[in-house]
């Protein structure tokens, strides 16, 4: 049952904020709509893990900032960013008590720009997965097709927003984790240059400079707006970028210069990219022409196998450095019975791999973001498929048969003769890699990309086209984005199970 206000979907999170300033409607009453969203359709998509309703009236009752997004319902991932009062748990068993007692910085700046937090959505175990099926909680349901993925690791934030539970939702990105959901849940996500928003003051720099937070939206304008409200280095922040020059919102109505726009189909990672993931490229490359932009076929030369490794080492030195991290926070030691088998058989990698495997896998992505630069000499833009198929059926992904005796054999054994001998882990990374073969490699040079909800195939599932910019040139990003939005706009797309 809703509260009343039946145009609430209607809305993107600036839209809400401005009927709150022209008194048409109460924060409050947008609360109670966004708390029988979320009760009507969660049982179908697990999608939200904790309600904080509670705490998000009181907040309300006793008067919100008049921030840009005065109102605005907003959820939270699960996943690493504090929250005071609310259950930290990042997927895993192990972190199942865990409540935190501080706010981060970045939901401080939520706050500040008026949102109200009403709960956290669901992750898979420590983001490692471009799923979101932990065992913890479940699996997230893809709003387009109950069968299908949400994808990861912000797959219980994308799916919320596409299915009008709210409009907006926080993320993060280590992989592609804000795209990939985006693509896969046909909601607009940008992941922001490194350093752009606040990772503090519990966190300093994650998966080695990888990952960055920022939200999932239905609408570019509140992608803008919210990353004009958070932007900006908190106290001894490890990067620092300078203020931009512009406001990303004001980016949006401007019409972008004629760009020189490179496309490719080509993976950065070992793959075989589906024919419906091509035809969204080639969809793509046309309205880009449309519009006047040179679209030059070209590519970055990377060495996909090399880079995989290398990605894959750092991500398991850190694993194994975020469990020992938590053991002593929790004043005990984990066992592999604390964590999934695949998130434990990681970070047993990590733990027997050597400093200076993980020092010549920095310097690898190093060398790889440096000859990345130089090609983004010569281009404005990146233009790829976000990922290498349309959202796979809930469960592929996970590891099964002899791969998945493996992984847990090893886990019971902790033996480091057997990492040196697992085939298993290595076959479900590539298994893993081949699904998102394009969004990896620029968490490692730190750019901003985004994911666009341009096409949806036959089976009526979206698929995303992914967008690549300069090192701290967002302001290009959302120009085109703006342009995109205006010649085929999404907002009105509304999958089967929605508000």
């Amino acid at each position: 049952m809703t509260s009343g206000f039946a145009e609430y979907s209607n809305y993107d999170g600036l839209g809400l904020a401005e009927l709150v300033r022209r008194r048409e409607i109460s924060t409050a009453e947008i609360l109670e709509e966004a708390i029988a969203r979320i009760e009507e359709l969660n049982p179908k998509l697990n999608a939200v893990i904790y309600r904080a309703y509670d705490s998000a009236r009181e907040a309300c009752a006793n008067g919100l900032p008049h921030g840009p997004f005065i109102g605005l319902p907003l959820l939270l991932k699960d996943l690493f960013t504090q929250c005071t009062g609310m259950p930290l748990r990042s997927g895993s068993r192990f972190h199942r008590n865990y409540v935190s007692d501080s706010d981060a910085e970045l939901v401080r700046r939520f706050r500040n720009a008026g949102a109200q937090i009403l709960g956290k959505t669901n992750t898979p175990e420590y983001g490692l997965m471009p799923v979101t099926e932990p065992e913890l909680c479940g699996p997230t349901r893809n709003p387009w097709d109950l069968s299908r993925t949400s994808g990861g690791s912000s797959g219980g934030s994308a799916a919320a927003v596409a299915s009008r539970m709210v409009p907006m939702a926080h993320g993060n990105d280590g992989a592609g984790s804000i795209r990939i959901p985006a693509s896969c849940c046909g909601v607009f996500g940008l992941k922001p240059t490194r350093g752009r928003n606040p990772t503090g003051p519990e966190l300093q720099e994650f998966w080695g400079g990888f990952t960055c937070d920022h939200v999932l939206t239905r609408s570019v304008r509140d992608s803008a707006a919210m990353l004009d409200a958070t932007a900006g280095p908190d106290i001894g922040a490890p990067y620092y970028l300078p203020e931009p020059e512009c406001n990303y919102l004001e980016e949006v109505e401007r019409q972008p210069k004629k760009l020189r726009i490179a496309f490719t189909s080509e993976p950065f990672l070992p793959s075989t990219v589906h024919r419906d993931c091509i035809a969204a490229l080639d969809d793509a490359v046309q309205l880009c022409r449309g519009f006047g932009h040179e679209l030059v076929e070209a590519s970055p030369d990377v060495d996909r196998q090399t880079g995989a490794l290398a990605f894959l080492t750092i991500v398991c030195g850190q694993v194994r450095g975020e469990i020992e991290l938590a053991e002593s926070l929790f004043g005990r030691k984990a066992t592999y019975r604390d964590f999934e088998p695949e998130t434990w058989a990681v970070g047993l990698l990590g733990k027997h791999s050597r400093a200076s495997d993980y020092v010549k896998a920095v310097q690898t992505l190093q060398r790889s973001s440096r000859d990345t630069a130089r090609f983004f000499k010569d281009y404005d833009v990146l233009l790829t498929p976000t990922l290498a198929s349309p959202p796979p059926t809930t469960g592929s992904l996970k590891a099964s048969g002899i791969q998945a005796w493996a992984v847990k054999f090893l886990g019971e054994l902790n033996s480091p003769g057997l990492v040196d001998a697992l085939a298993g882990i290595d076959s479900l990374a590539q298994e893993v890699f081949r699904f998102i073969p394009f969004t990896p490699l620029f968490n490692a040079t730190g750019q901003p990309a985004m994911s666009v909800p341009l096409y949806w195939n036959d089976e009526g599932l979206p698929v995303g086209v992914q967008f690549v910019g300069r090192f701290g040139d967002e302001a290009t990003l959302f120009q085109l984005a703006g342009q995109l939005e205006r010649a085929r706009p999404w907002s009105d797309r509304r999958p089967p199970v929605c508000a």
